[in-house]
């Protein structure tokens, strides 16, 4: 069976393609962007892309057509598929029906955290030998790939052992109870659960399609402006989700986040357990300010601690939801703390890129104030009094709307120097977001005058951060480069 996904070079779209490519099909796909790290994938993979939507692409006729939400109606290759009658399908669709109808699913939703807590979770249901599958929107570090099958129901994994916790379950008119268990896990596959919508044809969350036995609920805020009117609305997607975990699954929630308690209030049915730092029923206490170093506890009593190479509050809480749902899962929580110190993060989350003269250069995923703020507060916690500058690229739909603009000044406050790219078609003043730092913050038109203004300027012992959710024209290997040319 041949596929063509339409933006085969997204994330979530290129997970999809991998996992096809593993079940035997024939993949080929369209993008309008093709760079790494997603391309370099699809090629090793041996997925063949073209470049740009174009009827051309889609003859002769494939078999299915799996559609990716960057799609509108008025794309060429969109509105051929439906003048031609092609068959399509979404592809959060396509991967409920054909490759987690028959696993075990733990899915990993927030507004914050859900790559890195994606690949944690992966990379500790592998420390337990329990072969899971996964698909994360990045390249986790472990595994070097964003997707892959793992085992199936009828390929029990070797070496796993069930470790069987009691849970209070907390959740309103929960049938699961007090001491309520999830079954075992025979076939786990992890998903990064995303909230935006699913396809052109069908405005539902992606995650809706997914159907988790376990759920983690790591934060909610407002955010993807250009398909939710408010916070209520992406509280209504969250409560679908809820929805549709089962009496004997289990909820992994933040224990810190009122919008997330709002979304239980409106019905659940599971049992839910809570995570925090100093909070709930899975709680961490720093015992370094950066969050390299803490102790964990579950229900009142000591787990250990955990050492590993990941920084700030943020990211803490991410190693407390990926372990808790690790436990519910069947892990035992305390054979998996060494685990967190061979944790390798995924490529664009503080990624360092290089370090020149000196000078540390990182690459960062970053799409939202509140995002920016934690990393950045993460970064001071460890690097004391040493300069950081940030380099930022208002690219994600809320951004380029200027949803955040207001808070983005107060979100950079750890930062000592700001460059931001006002690109001509930005349709707000990012000079205003400049302005309030009280000149600390620099505004240029395009990357070569970015990279530009940071080579004259940066010293040895500055760290400096490109953050975009997108390639941002490969902007920190190319300022790796100017330095070492310099």
């Amino acid at each position: 069976m041949r596929l063509h996904i339409l933006g085969i070079c997204g994330t979530f779209m290129g997970g999809v393609a991998a996992l096809a490519r593993e079940l035997g099909y024939t993949v080929e796909g369209s993008d309008a962007n093709v760079y790494p790290p997603m391309s370099t994938q699809l090629e090793a993979l041996g997925i063949g892309m073209m470049r740009g939507y174009t009827a051309d692409h889609l003859k002769p006729p494939p078999d299915l057509v799996v559609v990716g939400n960057a799609m509108t109606r008025g794309n060429p290759a969109v509105e051929y598929m439906l003048d031609a009658h092609l068959r399509y399908v979404s592809g959060p669709q396509w991967l409920g029906e054909t490759v987690l109808a028959d696993r075990d699913v733990l899915a990993v939703a927030g507004t914050h955290g859900k790559t890195t807590t994606t690949s944690l979770l992966a990379h500790l249901l592998e420390s337990a030998g329990m072969s899971p599958g996964f698909l994360v929107g990045g390249v986790p570090g472990n595994f070097g790939v964003s997707a892959r099958l793992g085992s199936r129901k009828s390929e029990p994994s070797s070496g796993a052992t069930r470790h069987l916790l009691t849970h209070k379950g907390s959740s309103k008119g929960s049938p699961g109870g007090e001491g309520a268990l999830v079954p075992p896990l025979a076939a786990p596959f992890i998903m990064e659960a995303d909230e935006y919508d699913t396809a052109f044809f069908d405005k539902r969350s992606k995650f809706v399609h997914y159907h988790p036995r376990i759920a983690i609920l790591n934060n909610l805020e407002y955010d993807h402006a250009d398909i939710f009117p408010d916070v209520a609305a992406i509280q209504r997607q969250f409560h679908h989700l809820v929805r549709t975990v089962p009496g004997n699954g289990r909820l992994i929630v933040n224990a810190h986040d009122e919008r997330l308690a709002e979304v239980l209030a409106m019905g659940c049915w599971t049992p839910v357990e809570t995570f925090g730092i100093g909070a709930g029923d899975w709680q961490a206490r720093l015992l370094e300010a950066d969050g390299a170093a803490f102790t964990l506890h579950h229900a009142g009593r000591l787990i250990g601690e955990i050492h590993w190479s990941l920084l700030g509050r943020h990211n803490v809480m991410n190693a407390l939801a990926a372990l808790a749902a690790a436990a519910a899962a069947g892990a035992d929580p305390q054979a998996l703390l060494p685990a967190f110190a061979t944790f390798e993060s995924v490529k664009r989350r503080m990624e360092l890129v290089g370090e020149v003269r000196g000078v540390c250069v990182y690459d960062d995923f970053a799409h939202h104030p509140t995002a920016i703020a934690t990393t950045l507060a993460g970064l001071r916690a460890r690097v004391g009094g040493a300069r950081i500058w940030v380099a930022l690229e208002p690219r994600s739909n809320s951004m380029r709307q200027g949803a955040h603009a207001a808070a983005l000044a107060p979100s950079l406050a750890d930062a000592d120097e700001v460059v931001l790219l006002q690109r001509a078609e930005l349709p707000w003043d990012a000079g205003a977001v400049t302005d309030a730092l009280a000149g600390h913050g620099m505004t240029v038109p395009t990357v070569a005058a970015l990279i530009e203004s940071l080579r004259a300027q940066v010293q040895p012992g500055d760290q400096v951060i490109f953050m975009s959710n997108g390639g941002f024209e490969a902007a920190p290997r190319r300022f790796v480069e100017s330095l070492r040319a310099t």
